[in-house]
Protein backbone atom coordinates (compact mmCIF):
# COMPACT_ATOMS: atom_id res chain seq x y z
CA UNK A 1 0.00 0.00 0.00
CA UNK A 2 1.07 3.64 -0.43
CA UNK A 3 1.71 5.19 2.53
CA UNK A 4 1.83 9.08 3.84
CA UNK A 5 4.69 10.61 2.61
CA UNK A 6 4.80 11.85 6.52
CA UNK A 7 4.94 8.08 7.99
CA UNK A 8 7.96 5.82 8.74
CA UNK A 9 7.47 2.35 9.35
CA UNK A 10 10.14 -0.01 11.05
CA UNK A 11 11.13 -2.97 8.86
CA UNK A 12 9.43 -5.15 11.07
CA UNK A 13 5.96 -2.61 10.59
CA UNK A 14 6.70 -2.70 7.11
CA UNK A 15 7.35 -6.30 6.15
CA UNK A 16 4.08 -7.39 8.26
CA UNK A 17 1.96 -4.93 5.54
CA UNK A 18 3.37 -6.30 3.02
CA UNK A 19 2.59 -9.63 3.80
CA UNK A 20 -0.61 -8.69 5.28
CA UNK A 21 0.36 -10.37 8.45
CA UNK A 22 -1.40 -9.00 11.77
CA UNK A 23 -0.58 -5.86 12.96
CA UNK A 24 -1.96 -4.26 16.40
CA UNK A 25 -0.81 -0.27 16.69
CA UNK A 26 0.09 0.74 20.49
CA UNK A 27 -0.39 4.27 21.92
CA UNK A 28 2.60 6.81 23.45
CA UNK A 29 0.63 9.00 25.92
CA UNK A 30 0.80 5.94 28.62
CA UNK A 31 4.62 6.39 28.16
CA UNK A 32 4.76 10.48 28.18
CA UNK A 33 1.83 11.00 30.11
CA UNK A 34 -0.01 7.66 31.37
CA UNK A 35 2.78 6.21 33.77
CA UNK A 36 6.08 7.47 35.73
CA UNK A 37 8.96 6.19 34.35
CA UNK A 38 10.61 3.23 34.53
CA UNK A 39 7.13 1.81 34.91
CA UNK A 40 6.21 3.35 31.66
CA UNK A 41 8.81 1.81 29.62
CA UNK A 42 8.77 -1.62 30.95
CA UNK A 43 5.09 -1.82 30.44
CA UNK A 44 5.39 -0.66 26.93
CA UNK A 45 7.93 -3.35 26.30
CA UNK A 46 6.29 -5.83 27.87
CA UNK A 47 3.49 -5.55 25.64
CA UNK A 48 4.87 -5.42 22.77
CA UNK A 49 6.47 -8.70 23.76
CA UNK A 50 2.60 -9.91 24.39
CA UNK A 51 2.07 -8.78 20.96
CA UNK A 52 4.37 -10.71 19.24
CA UNK A 53 3.75 -13.73 21.71
CA UNK A 54 0.14 -13.80 20.57
CA UNK A 55 1.06 -13.91 16.56
CA UNK A 56 1.14 -10.31 15.63
CA UNK A 57 3.47 -7.16 15.35
CA UNK A 58 3.31 -4.55 17.62
CA UNK A 59 3.09 -0.81 15.92
CA UNK A 60 3.81 1.55 18.90
CA UNK A 61 3.29 5.23 17.00
CA UNK A 62 4.61 8.17 18.17
CA UNK A 63 5.85 11.49 16.39
CA UNK A 64 9.78 11.69 16.43
CA UNK A 65 11.50 15.20 14.80
CA UNK A 66 8.12 15.76 12.77
CA UNK A 67 7.67 12.15 11.50
CA UNK A 68 5.31 9.70 12.24
CA UNK A 69 6.96 6.54 13.61
CA UNK A 70 5.18 3.24 12.96
CA UNK A 71 7.22 0.97 15.14
CA UNK A 72 9.95 2.09 17.80
CA UNK A 73 13.41 1.00 18.45
CA UNK A 74 14.24 -0.10 21.97
CA UNK A 75 16.34 2.89 22.54
CA UNK A 76 13.44 5.15 20.84
CA UNK A 77 11.32 4.27 23.37
CA UNK A 78 13.58 4.24 26.07
CA UNK A 79 14.46 7.98 25.14
CA UNK A 80 10.31 8.71 25.11
CA UNK A 81 9.64 6.99 28.19
CA UNK A 82 12.07 10.18 29.96
CA UNK A 83 11.64 13.17 27.22
CA UNK A 84 10.47 16.40 28.01
CA UNK A 85 8.64 18.63 26.14
CA UNK A 86 6.46 16.20 24.29
CA UNK A 87 3.45 16.92 22.90
CA UNK A 88 0.15 15.24 23.32
CA UNK A 89 -1.32 14.39 20.19
CA UNK A 90 -4.62 14.40 18.93
CA UNK A 91 -6.49 15.41 15.34
CA UNK A 92 -6.14 18.66 16.12
CA UNK A 93 -1.96 18.95 16.79
CA UNK A 94 -0.93 15.92 14.31
CA UNK A 95 -0.35 18.35 11.75
CA UNK A 96 1.29 21.14 13.60
CA UNK A 97 4.12 18.35 15.01
CA UNK A 98 4.72 17.04 11.74
CA UNK A 99 4.48 20.60 10.17
CA UNK A 100 6.68 21.97 12.88
CA UNK A 101 9.55 18.95 13.24
CA UNK A 102 8.22 18.32 17.16
CA UNK A 103 7.89 15.20 19.04
CA UNK A 104 4.90 14.14 19.99
CA UNK A 105 3.00 11.25 21.74
CA UNK A 106 -0.06 9.67 20.08
CA UNK A 107 -3.57 9.94 22.24
CA UNK A 108 -6.14 7.19 21.42
CA UNK A 109 -7.32 9.64 18.74
CA UNK A 110 -3.99 10.20 17.48
CA UNK A 111 -2.86 6.72 17.51
CA UNK A 112 -6.44 5.73 15.32
CA UNK A 113 -5.85 8.14 12.88
CA UNK A 114 -2.15 7.54 12.25
CA UNK A 115 -2.56 3.65 12.71
CA UNK A 116 -5.54 4.44 9.55
CA UNK A 117 -2.63 5.99 7.86
CA UNK A 118 -0.52 2.89 7.85
CA UNK A 119 -3.12 0.45 6.94
CA UNK A 120 -3.08 -1.36 10.51
CA UNK A 121 -7.00 -2.19 11.52
CA UNK A 122 -6.36 -3.04 15.44
CA UNK A 123 -5.52 -1.09 18.60
CA UNK A 124 -4.55 -1.74 21.84
CA UNK A 125 -4.87 0.81 24.89
CA UNK A 126 -6.10 1.02 28.16
CA UNK A 127 -9.13 3.36 28.34
CA UNK A 128 -10.82 5.41 25.53
CA UNK A 129 -11.86 9.00 26.61
CA UNK A 130 -15.25 10.73 26.63
CA UNK A 131 -17.51 12.70 27.99
CA UNK A 132 -16.51 14.63 30.95
CA UNK A 133 -18.50 15.03 34.08
CA UNK A 134 -20.13 18.51 33.92
CA UNK A 135 -19.72 18.76 30.01
CA UNK A 136 -23.37 20.07 29.79
CA UNK A 137 -21.45 23.32 31.38
CA UNK A 138 -17.97 22.96 29.50
CA UNK A 139 -18.86 21.09 26.55
CA UNK A 140 -15.46 18.75 27.70
CA UNK A 141 -15.84 15.63 25.08
CA UNK A 142 -12.43 13.67 24.18
CA UNK A 143 -11.36 13.75 20.62
CA UNK A 144 -11.32 10.02 20.94
CA UNK A 145 -15.02 9.87 20.54
CA UNK A 146 -15.13 11.88 16.96
CA UNK A 147 -12.11 10.04 15.86
CA UNK A 148 -14.20 6.43 16.79
CA UNK A 149 -16.91 7.77 14.70
CA UNK A 150 -15.32 8.76 11.78
CA UNK A 151 -12.11 6.39 11.60
CA UNK A 152 -12.28 2.45 10.93
CA UNK A 153 -10.12 0.90 12.96
CA UNK A 154 -10.62 -1.45 15.87
CA UNK A 155 -10.23 -0.26 19.40
CA UNK A 156 -9.70 -2.97 22.32
CA UNK A 157 -9.84 -1.14 25.78
CA UNK A 158 -11.13 -1.36 29.52
CA UNK A 159 -14.21 0.78 28.61
CA UNK A 160 -13.62 3.96 29.16
CA UNK A 161 -11.82 6.03 31.97
CA UNK A 162 -13.67 5.65 35.03
CA UNK A 163 -13.20 9.78 36.26
CA UNK A 164 -15.30 10.41 33.19
CA UNK A 165 -19.18 10.33 32.74
CA UNK A 166 -19.83 6.92 31.42
CA UNK A 167 -23.36 7.08 30.87
CA UNK A 168 -23.01 10.01 28.72
CA UNK A 169 -20.27 8.57 26.82
CA UNK A 170 -22.18 5.63 25.90
CA UNK A 171 -24.97 7.94 24.66
CA UNK A 172 -22.81 9.85 22.47
CA UNK A 173 -21.06 6.74 21.38
CA UNK A 174 -24.62 5.15 20.03
CA UNK A 175 -25.63 8.62 18.37
CA UNK A 176 -22.21 8.69 16.47
CA UNK A 177 -22.72 5.45 15.12
CA UNK A 178 -19.86 3.48 17.36
CA UNK A 179 -20.13 -0.75 17.95
CA UNK A 180 -19.47 -1.20 21.27
CA UNK A 181 -18.76 -4.65 21.81
CA UNK A 182 -18.74 -6.45 25.37
CA UNK A 183 -16.03 -9.21 25.22
CA UNK A 184 -17.52 -12.06 27.10
CA UNK A 185 -19.72 -9.79 28.78
CA UNK A 186 -23.15 -7.90 28.55
CA UNK A 187 -21.93 -4.84 30.95
CA UNK A 188 -19.67 -1.61 30.02
CA UNK A 189 -16.33 -1.99 31.95
CA UNK A 190 -15.02 0.95 34.22
CA UNK A 191 -11.54 0.79 33.22
CA UNK A 192 -10.13 -0.36 36.93
CA UNK A 193 -13.09 -2.15 37.70
CA UNK A 194 -14.75 -4.37 35.62
CA UNK A 195 -18.87 -3.30 36.31
CA UNK A 196 -20.35 0.33 36.02
CA UNK A 197 -23.89 -0.90 35.96
CA UNK A 198 -23.96 0.31 32.37
CA UNK A 199 -25.86 -2.74 30.04
CA UNK A 200 -24.55 -3.07 26.79
CA UNK A 201 -26.73 -4.52 23.90
CA UNK A 202 -23.54 -5.86 21.62
CA UNK A 203 -21.48 -8.56 23.32
CA UNK A 204 -18.71 -11.17 21.58
CA UNK A 205 -16.95 -14.06 23.37
CA UNK A 206 -14.16 -14.69 20.42
CA UNK A 207 -11.49 -13.30 18.34
CA UNK A 208 -12.76 -14.67 15.26
CA UNK A 209 -16.50 -12.93 15.95
CA UNK A 210 -15.37 -9.89 16.30
CA UNK A 211 -13.16 -9.86 13.04
CA UNK A 212 -16.61 -10.96 11.60
CA UNK A 213 -18.38 -8.27 12.90
CA UNK A 214 -15.67 -6.03 11.85
CA UNK A 215 -16.09 -7.60 7.79
CA UNK A 216 -18.98 -6.97 8.02
CA UNK A 217 -19.26 -3.60 8.91
CA UNK A 218 -16.30 -2.80 5.82
CA UNK A 219 -18.51 -4.46 3.20
CA UNK A 220 -21.41 -2.86 4.52
CA UNK A 221 -19.97 0.73 4.19
CA UNK A 222 -19.73 2.13 7.71
CA UNK A 223 -16.48 3.89 8.18
CA UNK A 224 -16.52 4.00 12.30
CA UNK A 225 -14.31 2.10 14.73
CA UNK A 226 -15.43 -0.36 16.55
CA UNK A 227 -14.66 -0.49 20.68
CA UNK A 228 -14.09 -4.15 22.06
CA UNK A 229 -14.72 -3.68 25.80
CA UNK A 230 -12.44 -6.05 27.47
CA UNK A 231 -12.93 -6.15 31.09
CA UNK A 232 -10.11 -6.15 33.56
CA UNK A 233 -8.93 -9.31 35.18
CA UNK A 234 -10.39 -10.21 38.02
CA UNK A 235 -8.07 -10.96 40.09
CA UNK A 236 -6.43 -7.18 39.23
CA UNK A 237 -9.29 -4.68 39.45
CA UNK A 238 -10.43 -2.11 42.19
CA UNK A 239 -14.01 -2.79 43.44
CA UNK A 240 -16.05 0.39 41.75
CA UNK A 241 -17.68 1.51 44.90
CA UNK A 242 -14.43 2.01 46.49
CA UNK A 243 -12.82 3.62 43.11
CA UNK A 244 -16.14 6.36 43.22
CA UNK A 245 -14.39 7.39 46.62
CA UNK A 246 -11.23 8.26 45.07
CA UNK A 247 -12.22 9.41 42.12
CA UNK A 248 -14.48 11.91 43.55
CA UNK A 249 -11.45 13.35 45.69
CA UNK A 250 -9.70 13.35 42.95
CA UNK A 251 -12.23 15.74 40.60
CA UNK A 252 -12.47 17.78 43.65
CA UNK A 253 -9.61 17.96 44.37
CA UNK A 254 -8.60 18.96 40.11
CA UNK A 255 -11.51 21.77 40.67
CA UNK A 256 -9.95 23.57 43.05
CA UNK A 257 -6.14 23.36 41.83
CA UNK A 258 -8.37 25.02 38.71
CA UNK A 259 -6.82 22.21 35.97
CA UNK A 260 -8.45 22.71 32.66
CA UNK A 261 -8.16 20.85 29.10
CA UNK A 262 -5.40 18.04 28.35
CA UNK A 263 -4.11 18.64 31.48
CA UNK A 264 -7.08 17.18 33.17
CA UNK A 265 -6.72 13.21 32.36
CA UNK A 266 -2.82 12.60 33.73
CA UNK A 267 -3.23 15.03 36.86
CA UNK A 268 -6.28 12.97 37.94
CA UNK A 269 -4.29 9.63 37.14
CA UNK A 270 -1.55 10.92 39.30
CA UNK A 271 -3.64 11.95 41.81
CA UNK A 272 -5.70 8.56 41.71
CA UNK A 273 -2.38 6.76 42.15
CA UNK A 274 -1.32 8.70 45.14
CA UNK A 275 -4.96 8.15 46.84
CA UNK A 276 -4.60 4.76 46.15
CA UNK A 277 -1.29 4.25 47.06
CA UNK A 278 -0.13 2.52 44.11
CA UNK A 279 -2.68 0.11 43.30
CA UNK A 280 -4.24 2.25 40.31
CA UNK A 281 -1.16 2.00 38.46
CA UNK A 282 -1.10 -1.77 39.52
CA UNK A 283 -4.17 -2.30 37.76
CA UNK A 284 -3.43 0.14 34.78
CA UNK A 285 -0.75 -2.30 34.15
CA UNK A 286 -2.54 -5.32 34.29
CA UNK A 287 -5.51 -4.21 32.03
CA UNK A 288 -3.72 -3.21 29.22
CA UNK A 289 -1.82 -6.47 28.95
CA UNK A 290 -4.94 -7.92 29.02
CA UNK A 291 -6.07 -5.65 26.24
CA UNK A 292 -2.61 -5.94 23.92
CA UNK A 293 -3.60 -10.17 24.67
CA UNK A 294 -7.13 -9.88 23.24
CA UNK A 295 -6.30 -7.51 20.43
CA UNK A 296 -3.71 -9.71 19.05
CA UNK A 297 -5.84 -12.77 18.39
CA UNK A 298 -8.33 -9.94 17.34
CA UNK A 299 -5.50 -9.36 14.43
CA UNK A 300 -4.48 -12.67 13.51
CA UNK A 301 -8.55 -13.63 13.78
CA UNK A 302 -9.07 -10.13 10.77
CA UNK A 303 -6.12 -11.18 9.10
CA UNK A 304 -7.49 -14.97 8.76
CA UNK A 305 -10.62 -13.51 7.76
Amino acid sequence: MILSPYVDCSPEVREALDLRAPLVALETTIVTHGMPYPQNVATARNVEAIVRDGGAVPATIAVIGGRIRVGLSDEELEWLGTAKNVLKLSRADLAYAVATGRDGATTVAGTMLCAALAGIGVFATGGIGGVHRGAERSMDVSADVEELARTPVTVVCAGAKALLDLPKTLEVLETRGVAVIGYETDEFPAFWSRSSGLRLTLRADSPDAIAALVRAQRELGIVAGTIVANPIPLADEIPAREMATHIEAALGDAQRANVVGKAVTPWLLDRIFTLTQGKSLIANIALVENNARLAAKIAVSCARV
